[in-house]
């Protein structure tokens, strides 16, 4: 543990209610889709935090926010962080967590006058959710150097805006370049988004890695027609199609069982209308699975019933990938780490898989790299009832603190 170091809880809660009336919602949660005058205003709001903490603050060329404390002596620094856009329905503590435990991380190394040997860092990744720009992680994965700049800005969201233009917009279009970062390590503390936590009793998550995680848009065609005069067998039923990959998908993955997850969450017809046959369907396709060779079986066996599906029923058939990220495993000494500074605090912990995609798995390429997890009540995100309790909150930046000192190497623990 971490002498003389000691988080101020209600600082920390006060940003997180802060933050959470940032595009709040009624029932709780908030939305502040990727690069939104709400997601700006959000920005603005920890941008300014940083600042007032005495940290550096850069902005770079896909948006990302990193404000970095000095060390003793300069190199790369350790580095935290996660995400402050959500889902239109999202939750309070979904990526803000991350950011804001992190920042009271620097707040309580502040107060004790302790200056840590290597620079501690704390990021805000642009578009994590990938709900309005496909694909997910987008800014990290730029930061890490896994997507081009150029290709990043063109993307196109589903509201037609590009990303460039939405940077410009929000006036996040940066001057730090982006290339692979140095960087020392990378911790990220998070909500599970997950039951097995609350479920188990256990306090704390020591994250092994994230599975796979591949999305398709799907286009079918058919024709619309009169849906009282044209016969079933003369159909070309655009959202029969789609309507039957979604119960084809839950069946697969139930009989693959594991970990293998699978998820129509999107699906558009057109006309929309209640006496039309659907002449086009767009839907999503969200397969996830920790093994990359059953992820990849899964998407084979996806495809080629999407295909005998719009066969069947003389509809063409087009796809899209948005994202594909094969499973990633974490640094082992770094899930020690997360393990043993548990343990040091007498919090319950276990080692588990992430199902969800985080902005941690993109560090993971350039650094070595380690989630925390807390409970998530009811295992419910993305959702404007998502809750964590405090006491688990508080567990979950604690350990935070005794990572990041303990990578950051503190004076006084260098000291014979």
């Amino acid at each position: 543990m971490t002498a003389g170091v000691r988080l101020n809880w209600s600082r920390l809660r006060a940003r997180l209610d802060a933050l959470g009336r940032v595009g709040a919602l009624e029932g709780g949660g908030v939305c502040r889709l990727a690069l939104t005058p709400e997601d700006k205003a959000g920005r603005d709001l920890v941008a300014g935090w940083m600042r007032e903490l005495g940290l550096h603050v850069s902005i770079d060329a896909i948006g990302n926010i990193i404000g970095v404390r000095s060390g003793l002596e300069d190199g790369p620094p350790v580095m935290t962080g996660s995400h402050i856009d959500t889902v239109r329905t999202g939750g309070l503590y979904d990526g803000t967590l991350g950011v804001l435990a992190g920042l009271e991380v620097v707040a309580a190394l502040n107060d004790a006058g302790v200056t840590t040997r290597r620079p501690l860092a704390v990021g805000v990744f642009t578009n994590e959710e990938g709900a309005r720009f496909a694909p997910d992680m987008m800014g990290s994965l730029v930061y890490v150097g896994g997507l081009a700049l150029a290709e990043a800005l063109a993307t196109e969201g589903m509201d037609g805006q590009t990303v460039g233009d939405a940077l410009a917009a929000t006036g996040y279009a940066g001057p730090a370049p982006v290339a692979a970062p140095a960087v020392h390590a990378f911790v990220e503390l998070h909500i599970e988004q997950g039951p097995v936590l609350e479920e188990q009793a256990i306090a704390i998550g020591a994250v092994e890695g994230v599975q796979g995680i591949s999305w398709t848009e799907v286009t079918v065609e058919g024709t619309s027609n009169h849906a009282g005069t044209t016969p079933m067998r003369l159909r070309r039923d655009a959202g029969y199609v789609a309507t039957a990959t979604a119960a084809f998908m839950r069946d697969l993955a139930r009989r693959m069982g594991g970990d293998q997850v699978a998820t129509v969450g999107s699906l558009a017809l057109t006309p929309n209308l209640i006496n039309v046959v659907p002449g086009r369907a767009r839907f999503t396709l969200d397969l996830r699975n920790t093994d990359e060779g059953l992820l990849q079986e899964t998407e084979r066996a996806a495809f080629a019933e999407i295909d005998r599906l719009a066969a069947a029923e003389s509809c063409s058939v087009t796809r899209r990938s948005l994202a594909r990220f094969e499973p990633v495993a974490f640094d082992p000494a770094m899930v020690d780490r997360v393990e043993a500074a548990a343990r040091a605090r007498g919090l319950s912990v276990r080692r588990m898989p992430s199902g969800a995609g985080h902005d941690a798995q993109m560090m993971a390429r350039v650094c070595p790299t380690g989630m925390i997890f807390v409970p998530s009540a009811g295992g419910i995100s993305h959702n404007v009832t998502e809750h964590t309790d405090d006491v688990h909150l508080q567990a979950g930046a604690a350990v935070l603190l005794d990572l990041l000192v303990d990578l950051a190497m503190p004076v006084a623990q260098d000291r014979p």
